[in-house]
C-alpha cells in the first residue's frame, strides 16, 4: 500500500496557476530530448528554446513527429558551444531555466559554473524528490550527482540547497527535518561523517544554516523509523520523521536513491540546486511523469526565488 500521497501529480497540477519557464533546452538532437520538450510544454510547464546544432534539431523533431515551428531555435555548433550559450542566455535573463539534453552532464555543469553571474554564494548541488511507497511522505535525497566527497563547507550548501528546495516545493511557513547519515549515531574521531553531522547541527544552531531542523550522525535505521531510534533511547524531533536525508558522500547518496527506485518501486525526480537558474537534468530512461515532475521543480524553485523566499 502506498502510503505516501501522489506528490508528483499533485505538483504538476499546482504549476498551472504559474507562468512556464521559458527554458534553453541544451543540445537536444535526439527524439526524446523533443519528446521531453513537446510534453512539457502541452503540461504549459516551460516554453522551450532549443538550443543546439539546427540541422540535427530538426532531423530529430522530423523522426519524433514533433512540429517545432512555433519554437525558436538557437543554432549552435556543437555541444560544448549549445552549452555556453544557453548558459550566457540564462545569465541574461533570456531563458528562465536550463533542461539537459544529449550531452554529459558535466558539460551544462561546467558552463553554468565558469558563467560567474550564474552562480550564487553556494555551490552547486543535485537533489532528488522521492515517492516511496512505504514512505508516508515525501523525501529529499541530497548529494546523489554533483560533489563526490563533499567537504563541511560544501555539505553545508548541499543541506542549504535542500532546504530552500523543500520549502519551494511545500512552503517556508514549517522547517523541513533534516537527517545527517552516517554508519553509526554517536560522534566518532575516526569517522569524518560523524564529526561533519555534528558540525552541521552546530551550524544550523548558530544560524550558519537557515530554515531546517538538523539532526545527526544518525544510522539510516534510526534516521528513518522510529522505532529504530527508540531501541537506540534516541530522542530527536527528526529520527523516524526526515523530510530530507543527506547521506556522507555522492556514493552514498546515489546508491541509495537508485536502491530506493528499482527495489522498492519509488519514483525520483532530480534538479540541479545552488545556481541563479533551475537545471533540469532528465533521463532517456525516467518515466514521461518523473521527466514532467522534474520540470514541475524547476518551476516552484524559480517561483520561490523570483517571490525572494531566498537568493
Amino acid at each position: 500500500m502506498n502510503k505516501c500521497p501522489d506528490c508528483f501529480q499533485k505538483a504538476i497540477e499546482s504549476c498551472q496557476v504559474l507562468p512556464p519557464l521559458r527554458t534553453a533546452v541544451v543540445h537536444p538532437v535526439r527524439p526524446s530530448d523533443i519528446e521531453v520538450a513537446y510534453e512539457a510544454f502541452e503540461k504549459n510547464l516551460i516554453l522551450p528554446v532549443l538550443v543546439g546544432p539546427k540541422d540535427r534539431i530538426e532531423a530529430a523533431a522530423k523522426e519524433a513527429k514533433i512540429d517545432i515551428s512555433q519554437w525558436e531555435i538557437v543554432d549552435a555548433e556543437h555541444s560544448h558551444d549549445a552549452a555556453s550559450r544557453a548558459a550566457r542566455m540564462a545569465a541574461s535573463s533570456e531563458v528562465e531555466a536550463l533542461m539537459k539534453g544529449a550531452l554529459h552532464s558535466d558539460e551544462i555543469l561546467h558552463s553554468v559554473v565558469v558563467t560567474r553571474s550564474l552562480m550564487t554564494e553556494r555551490r552547486i548541488s543535485h537533489a532528488y524528490l522521492m515517492e516511496i511507497p512505504t514512505y508516508h511522505k515525501p523525501l529529499v535525497i541530497s548529494d546523489a550527482a554533483v560533489n563526490i566527497t563533499p567537504d563541511l563547507d560544501v555539505k553545508a550548501d548541499i543541506c542549504q540547497n535542500a532546504i530552500y528546495f523543500w520549502s519551494s516545493l511545500f512552503g517556508f511557513d514549517h522547517k523541513p527535518k533534516v537527517a545527517l547519515l552516517a554508519a553509526v549515531e554517536t560522534v566518532n574521531s575516526k569517522m569524518q561523517a560523524t564529526i561533519d553531522a555534528a558540525c552541521l547541527c552546530k551550524m544550523s544552531d548558530r544560524g550558519q544554516i537557515l530554515g531546517g531542523i538538523l539532526d545527526g550522525p544518525l544510522a539510516f535505521d534510526n534516521a528513518i523509523s522510529k522505532v529504530a531510534a527508540a531501541s537506540k533511547n534516541i530522542l530527536s524531533d527528526v529520527a523516524g520523521d526526515p523530510d530530507i536525508i543527506i547521506p556522507p558522500n555522492l556514493e552514498s547518496a546515489n546508491i541509495m536513491s537508485k536502491q530506493l527506485t528499482f527495489l522498492a518501486n519509488a519514483r525520483a525526480a532530480g534538479l540541479i540546486l545552488g545556481a541563479r537558474v533551475p537545471i533540469i537534468l532528465t533521463s532517456r530512461a525516467d518515466s514521461i511523469d518523473t521527466r514532467l515532475m522534474s520540470c514541475a521543480l524547476a518551476v516552484k524553485m524559480a517561483a520561490a526565488r523570483q517571490a525572494g523566499a531566498f537568493v
